[in-house]
């Protein structure tokens, strides 16, 4: 059974830093891409940041500006969130996934099988 397991999340302050780990199951060569999505309360996930297997190319949505990293341990089979200069507006549970792009933005497709996720809350 595939899995995603994510970690990391908590209470940071604005202006504050979080680092979010996923766990893969499964080689992370075997996905196009992987994918980080949040899910604020009342409303659809959305993409936050991905990275392709083939070549590690980065995406990040429009709102991060310059403020997330992505990257991949190889020794751990993680995706890791660098999440620094937070504010409120990212708050939410925040999901990993296998991604694809569409017009260069992430996209989870028809993906349901979210895992627990991890709570991100920004607040003074």
């Amino acid at each position: 059974q595939v899995e995603f397991v994510e970690s990391g999340g908590g209470l940071a302050q604005p202006g504050g830093s979080l680092r979010l780990s996923c766990a893969l199951s499964e080689a992370f060569s075997d996905y196009y891409a992987i994918g980080w999505f949040r899910q604020a309360p009342g409303k659809e996930h959305e993409g936050v940041s991905c990275i392709r297997s083939r070549d590690l190319v980065t995406f990040y949505g429009d709102f991060v500006k310059g403020r997330f990293t992505i990257s991949r341990d190889n020794a751990k089979n993680t995706v890791d969130l660098q999440m620094n200069n937070l504010n409120a507006e990212d708050t939410g549970v925040y999901h990993c996934a296998p991604s694809g792009l569409v017009s260069g933005s992430c996209d989870y497709g028809d993906f349901e099988e979210w895992g627990q996720g991890t709570l991100v809350t920004v607040s003074a």
